[in-house]
């Protein structure tokens, strides 16, 4: 894997597909500081001189609403990253005096903005998405759109060569694009490197730990959890009432759950997306019913749409231990003040991943980092 030193060396190479460029739409200017801190730190221990790698640019508003996308230095024969926050919808405009909050619409006009503002001059467009476009309506059960395809086809049809998501609802989405680079990452290393160091006190063996899948969407991640940590898996699968629509999504009428005794050990939840957070809630109450000791919750989006007081009442019941979520999409400051909930910084991951696409390095073992994974299990293990 493309480490901190192999990153530092592979800047002293002249290998790149061209001179690295990163553009920040509104909403990761957050991410994007981050990541470019990674980048010139590297860069600079392999003799750059660079300060930074982010090329200025802007997204105003006129007082109608429209809105254009503006880059303000060359980027002619640049290799450019694009980096988007599709889930802020802390950004704001004015539109005929009044405040507005910026939806994922919102930012995809203003992602299509930027690429246009490039005028075709870039050696190469990449899009760093995390939350994927569209991604919760990916497949198509009657009259209806499918917002992400299209949207993939879109930039691709605008010259994009290469995206990077994390955690797609349904990866399988990119056989709309299939001859688009699409990497679907997961920051499984991250996640246990940060559940480990905020309980310490965990013991991710057969006999105390359990993995537990929310929901039958959700097996194939946390069947990389059991795999890698060794545990055995349970899941549960949602009853929904099928003759009603509530808020466009068929009513949960209960949880099943479908596995061994769960009595005595500690408990691992993962899904892609903590929404309004009753699913996570149902499963954390079915689970205490069942013996079960700490229960741990992680989504790589943890956006609370509905607020945070159910999960503060169910810490305060010892039903919910702790909430992890990555800083991949907008949190509110509410919840990062939380103490339950822990954040998973993936900010070097995604600067592994720029530094590996910009010299054409093979990115397989970003994408399994089973050894790195195993390293960190070891060193758990000797405390």
């Amino acid at each position: 894997m493309v480490h901190a030193n192999n990153a530092r060396d592979v800047f002293g190479k002249e290998t790149s597909v061209a001179e690295l460029g990163l553009i920040v739409a509104p909403g990761a200017v957050e991410q994007g500081a981050l990541i470019d801190a990674h980048l010139t730190r590297w860069a600079k221990e392999a003799g750059h001189t660079e300060d930074t790698f982010i090329i200025p640019s802007e997204c105003p508003r006129f007082s109608s609403g429209d809105g254009k996308g503006m880059i303000k230095q060359t980027v002619r024969g640049d290799d450019l990253y694009i980096i988007t926050d599709m889930g802020n919808y802390n950004c704001t405009y004015k539109m005929f005096g009044h405040e507005n909050y910026m939806s994922p619409d919102d930012h995809f006009q203003d992602l299509k903005r930027l690429i246009q503002a490039a005028s075709g001059k870039a050696h190469r467009i990449n899009v760093i998405m995390p939350m994927l476009y569209g991604s919760r309506q990916h497949r198509r059960s009657y009259r209806e759109s499918l917002d992400c395809a299209f949207a993939l086809q879109e930039l691709q049809n605008m010259g994009v060569s290469n995206i990077i998501t994390f955690d797609a609802h349904d990866p399988r989405v990119q056989n709309a694009v299939p001859i688009m680079g699409f990497d679907n990452a997961m920051p499984t290393y991250q996640v246990l490197k940060a559940l480990l160091k905020a309980y310490p006190d965990l013991q991710p063996d057969r006999d105390n730990f359990m993995v537990i899948s929310p929901d039958e969407g959700a097996m194939n991640r946390n069947m990389y959890y059991a795999s890698v940590l060794g545990v055995n898996l349970g899941m549960f699968y949602k009853r929904r009432d099928y003759s009603r629509i509530v808020n466009g999504r068929n009513p949960i009428v209960a949880h099943e759950y479908l596995g061994e005794s769960v009595k005595g050990k500690d408990v691992f939840i993962a899904d892609d997306i903590i929404s309004s957070g009753e699913s996570m809630l149902d499963i954390g109450y079915e689970l205490k019913e069942r013996g079960a000791n700490r229960i741990f919750a992680y989504a790589t989006y943890t956006i609370f749409t509905n607020g945070l007081e159910s999960f503060d009442k169910a810490v305060e019941q010892g039903i919910i231990t702790g909430v992890l979520g990555t800083n991949l999409t907008y949190r509110t400051p509410e919840l990062l003040s939380r103490p339950w909930f822990h954040e998973v910084d993936v900010s070097k991951y995604i600067a592994y991943f720029i530094v590996a696409l910009n010299h054409d390095i093979s990115v397989s073992s970003i994408l399994d980092p089973h050894a790195k994974i195993e390293q960190l299990l070891a060193r758990h293990r000797k405390g």
